[in-house]
């Protein structure tokens, strides 16, 4: 009695943090002012229009770009996308690093509340496979006739069944979340992989295991299974890696994936982060040192690193 109703504790508090934790939306300095509003509405679409957005983009952390290369803007929220954020056609409004928009919970799982959607799988999978457990001996004294002839005996036989079904659809679903997390990848960067100024590089998010762990956890341990709010960074902004392999991805000529970063106006490392300090957003200070002390020393031509004018 007291593991099942641990289990439904965590269960229960996960699930209704998933479900009433509000989605991040983008800070006020990604959306346009109301001169910018009417100077882009009366821009033909096009590179003029273009052209008006990279002046607006100049000074954000973004790097991101569309499948043509343009900046990533939405229309109907009017704003400049951070890197991640994508637009949610049911909430009609743009949610930071949006995975998907999920009826289970009848919300959007992003930023704010994905941790609390990966500990809902998990408490959920816990449970069930507990009572799979419980409720396997009497499945099996079910088919033997070992127990009393009552109507009990099927309620026994359709719990078995209801808990063993969603522990194998929970399974799924939890292990494949898992391997995104270990990935640094929403579901819809897995469909559609995020293109920067080199190109498309569906690792370019990824700092390795360790970090793309606390990026979603956060740096205290003792916090990772609770459903409470310990993600690192504010949402806008993700660190990237200047240098990317995976085996899963063919390898360019020179073996490795180049990635490029503005680092003129922005606290941004500018070495591969799998190096860098145990903050992987929080640290801005830390950072500007880092970039400073590698743009001096760094001589690897393996890394190249692209400067907005």
């Amino acid at each position: 009695m007291i593991a099942y109703h641990f289990f439904i504790l965590l269960f229960v508090w996960s699930y209704w943090k998933t479900i009433f934790t509000l989605p991040m939306n983008p800070s006020k300095e990604f959306h346009l002012s109301y001169a910018d509003k009417e100077l882009i509405e009366r821009e033909p679409r096009g590179e003029s229009q273009q052209d008006v957005l990279r002046r607006l983009a100049k000074d954000l952390p973004v790097y991101t770009r569309t499948m043509s290369g343009a900046i990533r803007y939405c229309d109907r929220c009017q704003l400049v996308k951070p890197d991640r954020c994508h637009h949610c056609s049911v909430c009609d409004k743009c949610i930071l690093k949006m995975d998907h928009h999920c009826p289970w919970v009848n919300n959007c799982v992003g930023f704010s509340n994905y941790k609390f959607f990966l500990l809902f799988l998990a408490y959920s999978l816990l449970y069930c496979l507990f009572i799979v457990a419980t409720d396997l001996q009497y499945f099996i004294k079910f088919w033997t006739n070992g127990l009393p002839d009552t109507q009990a005996k099927f309620h026994i036989m359709f719990l078995f069944f209801a808990a063993a079904m969603f522990s194998v659809s929970l399974s799924s679903l939890f292990g494949y979340h898992c391997w995104l997390v270990c990935k640094n990848r929403s579901t819809l960067e897995a469909f559609r992989s995020p293109v920067f100024r080199h190109g498309t590089d569906k690792n370019g998010f990824s700092l390795g295991f360790s970090k793309n762990l606390r990026q979603v956890f956060g740096d205290e341990k003792k916090y990772w299974l609770l459903p409470l709010f310990t993600s690192l960074g504010d949402g806008c902004s993700f660190p990237t890696c200047l240098v990317n392999q995976d085996p899963e991805q063919a390898s360019t000529p020179t073996g490795v994936n180049v990635a490029t970063k503005s680092i003129e106006n922005h606290p941004f490392p500018a070495k591969p982060l799998r190096e860098s300090q145990s903050h992987l957003l929080t640290d801005t200070q830390s950072w500007t040192d880092s970039s400073c002390s590698d743009e001096k020393g760094m001589s690897n031509p393996a890394m190249t690193i692209e400067k907005e004018a």
